[in-house]
């Protein structure tokens, strides 16, 4: 398709509304037709003027302030680069075909700045609504003067809101970003084991705070041994992200040293009372050994891992099952489970993302993932990964973040 030959400054002038652009020094660069039409000014009487020669305050309003807001509103965005929204404000303009009477007017402000190459502030972008006739409509020519300032004010809040909302949504996108730049940090790619393929996936969630409480992790151990495991810290966003690196790091190093996948979760466990937004978290590890063919699990409140078996049979580890980190007021020494698997089979750990759906039972998030670990059976792991996370991740995306472990044993 051939691209379209914009001409920005035809564009410019057939913007709707009133559109002006002012110099950093609120000298007028450029206006477009509605506001000419609008403020009943013609484009040389504007161009190359200061507004306020253009446009003075109302000489027989000895409390009129409307220039000395909107120069202050204009001179914020010069100074701090930033968009600013005004009240709604009472300002008059003479009346280009009678000098000396003045036309009474309500403006609806909003001052934005265009930035230059170099960064700094180029033009302010002038965009006023006129908004007069509500203003009368509400309070009638000579009525009710506090039926006019509450709707002015009611108008103005309703702007405010409109503002404030924006802020928040570019807040929240920005905190999406740097807690997702964190979990990428503290999510490696999997380190080497040994003969037997592993894919490893982390989605996020499509809401901007709905991250970053999900990890998993491997760990390489003595005696042709591997610990897996997976966990999900309860909270999103930035302060979730950090705590999830604390407890990562911290099992990472208690299954170097634990006798067992129970053990490192009690060390975990004692940790966690520690570290603020712990509590509550699920974990689920495990101790895979190549010498005996066993799993030895122990979990924290997390749904069970999975055991795909070579003939399409699916296992879910559910024998070790104790409460999430922090939930008992005193330390209670946490159970583990053995099972033996056979070569050829696949190990899957994943966070409740993938299974759970707010208007359904757990079994039947269970039930859909053993029915799609039987269909994809024979993939191997990175396949199988992907083809979980297409059968069981909504095509709009999750509103909770998912990690997964496929382990090929």
């Amino acid at each position: 398709m051939r691209k379209p030959q914009i001409d920005y400054t035809a564009v410019f002038r057939a913007l709707p509304g009133m559109v002006a652009l002012l110099t950093p020094d609120l000298v007028y660069a450029d206006a477009n037709d509605d506001f000419l039409r609008l403020a009943g000014r013609t484009r040389e009487q504007l161009l190359g003027r200061y507004i306020f020669d253009v446009f003075p305050e109302n000489p027989n309003d000895a409390a009129a302030a409307g220039m000395r807001e909107t120069r202050d509103s204009m001179l914020r965005v010069v100074a701090t680069g930033e968009r600013d929204t005004m009240a709604v404000l009472r300002y008059d303009i003479e009346d280009p075909q009678r000098p000396g009477h003045w036309q009474e007017h309500f403006w609806s402000p909003v001052n934005a700045p265009v930035r230059g190459p170099d960064g700094q502030v180029a033009l302010v972008v002038h965009r006023v609504e006129e908004v007069t006739e509500l203003i009368r409509a509400r309070g009638g020519p000579g009525g009710d003067s506090r039926a006019r300032v509450l709707e002015a004010e009611l108008y103005t809040r309703a702007r405010e809101l409109q503002e404030v909302n924006e802020r928040l949504r570019k807040a929240h996108a920005h905190e999406r970003e740097v807690a997702l730049a964190l979990q990428a940090a503290m999510l490696p790619a999997p380190c080497p084991t040994g003969p037997h393929a592993a894919a490893v996936r982390y989605r996020p969630a499509i809401g901007a705070l709905h991250v970053c409480g999900d990890w998993y992790d491997l760990v390489d151990l003595p005696r042709e041994r591997l610990a897996v495991a997976v966990g999900d810290v309860v909270g999103h966003g930035l302060a979730a992200a950090c705590v999830m690196g604390q407890l990562r790091s911290a099992l990472s190093a208690a299954c170097r040293v634990a006798d067992g996948p129970a053990q490192a979760l009690d060390a975990l466990g004692l940790y966690a009372r520690s570290v603020d937004g712990a509590a509550a978290t699920t974990v689920v590890t495990t101790f895979i050994d190549w010498n005996s063919n066993t799993i030895t699990y122990s979990c924290a409140g997390h749904p069970p891992p999975v055991l795909l078996n070579p003939d399409g049979t699916v296992t879910f580890l559910d024998q070790a099952t104790d409460p999430p980190l922090g939930a008992r007021a005193e330390h209670v020494p946490r159970p583990q489970a053995r099972t033996p698997f056979a070569e050829g089979a696949t190990l899957v750990l994943y966070t409740d993302g993938l299974i759970e759906r707010r208007t359904e039972d757990i079994d039947t998030g269970l039930a859909r993932l053993a029915d799609s670990l039987t269909r994809h059976q024979h993939s191997d792991p990175e396949a199988l990964a992907d083809a979980l996370l297409t059968d069981l991740l909504p095509p709009t995306g999750n509103t909770d973040d998912t990690a997964l472990i496929v382990l090929r044993l």
